[in-house]
């Protein structure tokens, strides 16, 4: 296995389309896992001699980018890769908008941040484009990077803050009209916390923005512990998650789809004749593998929730239960959701959603959306607390774990039109930290994927059109 890099390692969305997977998964039940000695999808993994990454034979890997790196800006490279979304930018080159979950309340990550280990470089940030600060006035350091990276040539042209002075910023997701939305994993408070303003809120990041953008929180989205966020193409309406043990499901219908600041409508969704339905099957069973229910949405009251009790409120009005919902992703007439702690063993399910005909109308009522369990994880080799998850063109998912355990690496999973999960990639890595940002090039030849700590985003290229059952 070939390994290119930048520079020496130490051991400290696109939205591509459901097309093959979502007219293959409705002709389809879900399929038993296969046996796990069998060789299915590209192979066994090959032991990667420089201890990063494990790929199937034929795979290699390219390390483009790194936390510590000094950017184009002068400013570091902020550690804690997480959500990441690939963006045509015209030729052969993409742009990658990438989430760093520094935590306002974790006295490291203060060092892990774009100004550095002492936050030398912190005062190169013009503090009119900080959206919040630390009660000492220094700017908080989680927000986004955006990098321009050549497909044709494997070189980076150019890296550089985006968003800044934001907190948790976990994952997020891309949208129709070419930006990223950035979302807090996070509830902070003035009164509760070391920072200046209310958190929890999402931000929009234009991917071919040139500077830092105008940090405005999306009010109306909700204030919560956000996760990840999808958009449908055809309605503009966005379907977010909230990572929690007891999570709902969110969408929200704007006043004018692809105008998200002029504000709209948050929904929770329900389980029809359900109310309160619990989907984790953990203490009692909803549902099984391959079971579609039909969903109702309840309008949400008091969305920048002062009391922290967004979820509490609307679970008490009807919603249906998450069990921590992460990685969602938009495809052909329908998104995926990963609530990464479902399922009798808490080890991870994989939901389908298919919205209405008349989704966010009156009529939808006549014609509800519909809801898959589509995976249910009962064995942690096959699937282990799935997160962030995208699509393939050749018409899978691609599934990220996010497990910190001494014991268990994280792997990358596919995930076939029938349900099927095979390994892709393991992290050999001495942290064991969690993968994240899993997207895909606009011409399906790369797959971009980041691991959390202490920040690495590679670049993963091979024969994908050479799966195997």
């Amino acid at each position: 296995m070939r390994l290119d890099r930048r520079g020496l390692i130490t051991g400290s969305a696109a939205a591509l389309a459901f097309s093959g997977l979502a007219r293959q998964a409705a002709a389809q039940t879900p399929a038993e896992q296969p046996p796990l000695n069998q060789v299915f999808g590209y192979g066994p993994l090959k032991p990667d001699p420089n201890r990063i990454l494990d790929l199937p034979e034929g795979f290699t890997y390219r390390v483009i980018a790194q936390g510590g790196e000094t950017m184009d800006d002068g400013l570091f490279m902020p550690g804690q890769f997480d959500g990441m979304a690939c963006f045509p930018a015209g030729g052969s080159r993409v742009a990658l908008v990438r989430n760093h979950e520094i935590k306002h309340g974790n006295r490291s990550h203060r060092n892990w941040g774009p100004g550095g280990l002492n936050l030398e470089r912190i005062g190169q940030i013009p503090a009119d484009r900080v959206y919040d600060t630390f009660k000492n006035g220094k700017p908080l350091g989680g927000g986004t990077t955006t990098q321009i990276y050549d497909l044709a040539t494997g070189r980076t042209l150019s890296q550089r803050l985006s968003l800044v002075g934001t907190s948790y910023n976990c994952a997020g997701g891309s949208t129709p009209w070419g930006s990223w939305l950035s979302c807090e994993e996070t509830e902070a408070t003035p009164e509760t916390d070391d920072v200046m303003k209310p958190h929890g809120f999402v931000f929009e990041v234009p991917a071919l923005d040139r500077g830092l953008v105008d940090p405005t929180p999306l009010k109306a989205m909700g204030r919560f512990d956000h996760e990840a966020a999808a958009v449908d193409p055809r309605t503009g309406i966005v379907y977010m998650t909230e990572d929690k043990p007891d999570s709902l499901f969110y969408r929200f219908i704007p006043d004018r789809p692809g105008e998200l600041a002029r504000g709209g409508r948050l929904q929770a969704m329900a389980v029809r004749d359900k109310p309160g339905a619990d989907t984790s099957n953990k203490t009692e069973r909803l549902w099984n593998v391959g079971d579609w229910l039909a969903v109702d949405w309840i309008d949400l009251h008091e969305v920048e929730s002062p009391n922290k009790d967004l979820r509490m409120r609307g679970h008490a009005d009807g919603a249906a239960l998450i069990a921590r919902g992460e990685g969602i992703h938009w495809g052909d007439g329908e998104l995926y959701l990963t609530p990464t702690s479902g399922g009798p063993i808490g080890r991870g399910q994989i939901l389908r959603y298919v919205p209405s005909r008349d989704e966010g109308r009156p009529g939808e009522r006549r014609r509800p959306g519909r809801i898959q369990l589509f995976v249910e994880s009962t064995d942690a080799r096959v699937l282990n607390m799935g997160d962030n998850l995208t699509v393939t063109p050749w018409a899978h998912l691609l599934v990220c774990e996010d497990n910190y355990s001494e014991t268990n690496p994280n792997f990358l999973r596919g995930v076939t039109a029938r349900g099927e999960t095979y390994a892709i990639a393991k992290s050999a890595y001495v942290t064991n930290s969690e993968f994240a940002g899993v997207c895909v090039s606009p011409d399906g030849a790369t797959v971009f994927l980041n691991i959390q700590t202490p920040g690495i985003t590679f670049a993963i290229t091979g024969p994908w059109a050479a799966f195997q059952r």
